[in-house]
């Protein structure tokens, strides 16, 4: 798949690149994609939720009222799930909601998101860039000539670069991250994918293994 090569400014700069069809052509596979974007959503969860129980509530533990007479239903403690104040029947109790995937799998998931992109036109391939300074209007004035200040986009780039990562933190519709960080979630959570030219080689040698 040939791609043409823009500049920061948003001009053409001649040159293509050639991007894998292993890679950025294969046949989407829906659930390695399903599996990949749940395992990093439950990746991202604390899992410090908590309830306390009849045993950990504070309170008396003399039995309230007489066994048998009252022609009422028995009842020894005032902690109790069914008296208001009492502990939580089942309540939550702080887990890891992470799981495991099989590397192949998640290969698979990035690769048919990338296909997903590349098959909808929403991949950009843009020459390396950086910035002298770190100020957020120089990403600014690049969203605007690539045509994304209105939209949701995700920048990968070759090697970690400060000046643009900085530059870039302020804007929530935007994402700057290394090819190594690249997942799944993060490319169908944008809605343009601008992969520098440095990060073509890193994406297809970590995809193609």
């Amino acid at each position: 798949m040939k791609v043409a090569v823009i500049d920061i400014n948003g001009k053409e700069t001649g040159r293509k690149v050639d991007l894998s069809d292993a890679v950025f052509g294969i046949e989407p596979n829906d659930h390695a994609v399903y599996l990949d974007v749940k395992q990093y959503l439950a990746n991202q969860r604390q899992g410090t939720h908590k309830a306390k129980e009849r045993a950990e509530i504070a309170g008396s533990t003399r039995k309230i009222k007489k066994q048998k007479g009252t022609g009422t239903a028995r009842a020894g403690s005032i902690k109790s799930p069914i008296f208001k104040g009492g502990g939580r029947i089942f309540g939550p109790r702080p887990r890891n909601y992470s799981f495991k995937l099989n590397k192949n799998l998640k290969r698979l998931a990035r690769k048919s998101a990338l296909s997903i992109k590349a098959n909808d036109k929403a991949i950009t391939v843009v020459e390396d860039f950086t910035f002298d300074t770190i100020k957020t209007k120089n990403f600014t004035a690049v969203l605007k000539s690539l045509g994304l200040e209105d939209k949701k986009s995700l920048f990968v780039l070759g090697e970690s670069n400060k000046n643009v990562y900085l530059s870039s933190r302020n804007l929530k519709s935007s994402e700057v991250i290394t090819y190594s960080e690249l997942s799944t979630y993060k490319i169908l959570n944008a809605k343009n994918v601008v992969l520098l030219e440095g990060s073509l080689k890193g994406i297809e040698t970590n995809l193609s293994k």
